[in-house]
């Protein structure tokens, strides 16, 4: 199978891509429009900020790109983020596939950023069958996307949130199913099965 995962200045990629082979899948790191446009799947992954990188993606074109790819497309943590409308980090304008805002939790007794383990709940779609209710996934952000009518799977923490979205072609995770073990492993081949 032809993957090509997305390359910009956003941490994680490696291990995403180590995940992968883990499946038995060689992907190809790119930030060649060609060669994102021909995959057969497409990985936007990101750790980082959104300023800073929508500045990156708009500076070569990668945001109009990845928007108008027609393949399945995964977006992770700031991939999440940054296919939605808006973000309130930065006041950043972001790439619209997913028309929702991404917004700061609140300030609260519980720590944020919200790290480590926690459970997904309502979920839909075809990366998260009935089995995965209630699965432990790991989670790294200061910044979610409230829940919606793409809400693919919902967390709770300080307030619910999607943890992961799916709108036509794109499906997202909040969380990083590259470091999420057994339930992320299968989330990446349900993702690959499509």
């Amino acid at each position: 199978m032809d993957v090509a995962i997305i390359k910009y200045n956003a941490g994680n990629i490696r291990s995403v891509d180590h995940a992968l082979k883990r499946l038995g899948v060689s992907a190809e790191i790119t930030d060649d429009p060609d060669r994102i446009k021909a995959a057969e799947r497409v990985i936007f992954p990101g750790v980082g900020e959104a300023v800073s990188t929508m500045a990156y993606l708009r500076e070569r074109e990668l945001d109009k790109l990845i928007a108008g790819l027609t393949q399945p497309v995964l977006g992770i943590c700031l991939g999440q983020q940054l296919m939605c409308q808006w973000s309130e980090e930065g006041d950043t304008s972001c790439i619209g596939i997913f028309d929702q805002p991404v917004k700061q939790f609140p300030a609260h007794e519980l720590k944020v950023p919200h790290m480590g383990w926690n459970s997904l709940d309502r979920l839909s779609g075809e990366l998260f069958p009935e089995s995965l209710l209630g699965s432990y996934v790991y989670f790294v952000h200061s910044y979610y996307v409230p829940e919606c009518e793409d809400s693919a799977a919902v967390c709770n923490y300080i307030v619910p949130f999607s943890a992961a979205m799916q709108k036509g072609n794109f499906y997202a995770t909040q969380f990083h199913p590259e470091k999420s073990g057994g339930p992320g492993q299968e989330i990446l081949s349900n993702f690959l099965k499509l």
